[in-house]
């Protein structure tokens, strides 16, 4: 099995998650990417969230949440994708950059809008209270 190794960035907000859809892409997914060669999982972390997004990740506030794994969205059978998630405070004003068309808060009803992996993630959130049910 190839698995792709992706660190994600969870941020709540009144039981919703942030979530992103790219250009042409037809589902969200968590904002993070992929690993650079020798970058450690927070360098990663303070890059894309700073790519994807516009702010700043506050490095000492980041906390490993879960690492996840399943079928990778958009790819042949046996492909998996390696989701290594982390909470961390961030400076400034989020708003979608580079190939990021929309940033959107979800909750447990939107799961069917996310890639295999988030769906695993909303699984795990869901059982352990932090995301919703539905809007409130």
């Amino acid at each position: 099995m190839t698995v792709i190794d992706k660190i994600a960035w969870i941020r709540f907000d009144a039981g919703r998650v942030l979530s992103t859809r790219s250009r042409g892409k037809d589902v969200y997914y968590l904002p993070g990417g992929k690993r650079e060669p020798g970058e450690t999982d927070l360098q990663t972390l303070v890059r894309e969230i700073d790519e994807e997004l516009t702010v700043a990740v506050v490095p000492e506030s980041a906390r490993h949440f879960g690492t996840f794994q399943a079928q990778a969205h958009g790819h042949a059978a046996g492909i998996a994708v390696r989701m290594t998630c982390y909470t961390a405070d961030y400076r400034g004003a989020l708003a979608p950059s580079s190939e990021i068309e929309e940033i959107v808060w979800l909750t447990y009803a939107d799961r069917s809008k996310v890639s295999p992996v988030d769906q695993v993630i909303f699984d795990h959130l869901r059982e352990a209270g932090l995301l919703a049910e539905a809007p409130q």
